[in-house]
């Protein structure tokens, strides 16, 4: 198995837990009598657990690769049974802070292992490869717990979703031998180029990446960890198996652009491939967060579509950093990200499902200021070459 293999594969058993995850909040809620802003806490406790742990992830995954990528599964185990043991507000918000750190110590040390292979063309491809291994673990996570019944419980259901975390623990040994603790990365042309002179200085570029990550996981966060599974189920009466097909339904079509998306950004070039896929993904949360239940339905398709352009700010990251700064900027990356993780669901919870609706769709907003302006400077800077 190739080292890109191994990696998805990883990535593909680690995600069902987060596909899970959403369905059943609403039940997770009426277990235990929770407000909807400690849903919130508790959907978001996840993304601080993120943030605050996105730099010692790259320090360590930068030092010990191999160990990092082992350590991530069986956290991400003990996270899970923590949570599926109890409906109590303070259990639940600790056992979504383990899952959230061991998540972020996969996520940082797979597209870190991933980035020491870059080789410039197909680059993009690489990393939308490992985008999709997710997206279908998401994607099996919903459709299990859409399939069992309803009467096992969350908490059983999320402990059978969260299964395949076994298959990866089985798989140590070959981790350990793919991945030594001791990886150095080599120098791409291109971040040799981009970072000549400049010491470890963010460039506007990297700083506009970083604003891109952060919308899209505002977006992501606050619909499907949110919005989506509460307005489904209290607005447009869904169970869990119809706000597990909505999801599914943006999990597929992000499935279905993933790989084309990574090839027109090769071909193409990131920047205006990422400005098109940003629009689409407003449109489609301002969807979710005020239309009516056909437009509810197609802003989830179109939500699902935005999802694609997730990995091209981080292979535009790759271009312009030179080797030995990788990790620290993947984990300054990562705190953005996951900052607004955690701020999508928490406001959204403090807000109500009422007002959570507005601010929803007030981040789809944000989103097509930022798509147009990608477009915008891509066709400038093409207007400039001619």
């Amino acid at each position: 198995m190739s080292s890109t293999a191994l990696l998805c594969f990883i990535s593909l058993c680690s995600c069902f837990s987060m596909g899970a995850f959403s369905p059943l909040l609403p039940e997770i809620g009426r277990a235990g009598a929770l407000a909807d802003w400690q849903l919130g806490v508790v959907a978001g406790a996840l993304g601080f657990a993120r943030m605050a742990a996105a730099i010692p992830a790259g320090w360590l995954a930068g030092r010990y690769l191999g160990s990092t990528l082992c350590a991530s599964p069986a956290l991400m185990l003990a996270g899970t049974v923590l949570l599926a043991t109890s409906s109590s507000f303070s259990v639940l918000v600790l056992g979504r802070l383990i899952l959230g750190f061991a998540y972020t110590l996969g996520t940082v040390s797979g597209l870190i292992a991933l980035l020491l292979d870059d080789r410039g063309p197909g680059a993009s491809v690489r990393l939308n490869i490992f985008e999709f291994s997710a997206m279908i673990g998401v994607l099996g996570g919903l459709g299990l717990v859409g399939l069992l019944p309803g009467h096992w419980g969350w908490s059983f259901s999320l402990l059978i979703a969260s299964s395949p975390l076994l298959l990866i623990l089985a798989a140590v040994p070959s981790i350990r031998r793919r991945f030594p603790d001791a990886a150095r990365a080599p120098e791409t042309r291109a971040s040799r180029t981009s970072d000549a002179g400049r010491g470890d200085r963010m460039s506007v570029t990297l700083w506009t990446m970083f604003a891109v990550g952060i919308v899209l996981a505002l977006a992501w966060s606050a619909v499907s960890q949110f919005l989506l599974p509460l307005r489904g189920t209290r607005e447009f009466g869904l169970d869990r198996g119809g706000v597990s097909g909505l999801l599914m339904l943006a999990q597929l079509v992000d499935l279905v652009a993933l790989l084309p998306v990574g090839r027109l950004a090769d071909g193409l070039g990131r920047t205006p491939v990422l400005g098109f896929v940003i629009v689409v993904l407003g449109l489609g949360t301002a969807a979710v967060g005020l239309g009516s239940f056909p437009w509810f339905v197609a802003g989830c398709a179109c939500f699902g579509f935005g999802l694609a352009g997730w990995m091209l700010p981080v292979g535009v990251i790759r271009e312009h950093t030179r080797a030995e700064h990788l990790a620290w900027r993947m984990g300054l990356y990562r705190v953005g990200v996951d900052a607004a993780m955690f701020v999508g669901p928490f406001a959204s919870g403090l807000l109500g499902e009422e007002n959570a609706g507005i601010f929803v769709a007030a981040v789809g907003g944000l989103a097509l200021v930022v798509g147009a302006r990608l477009l915008l400077a891509s066709s400038r800077r093409r207007a400039a070459e001619v």
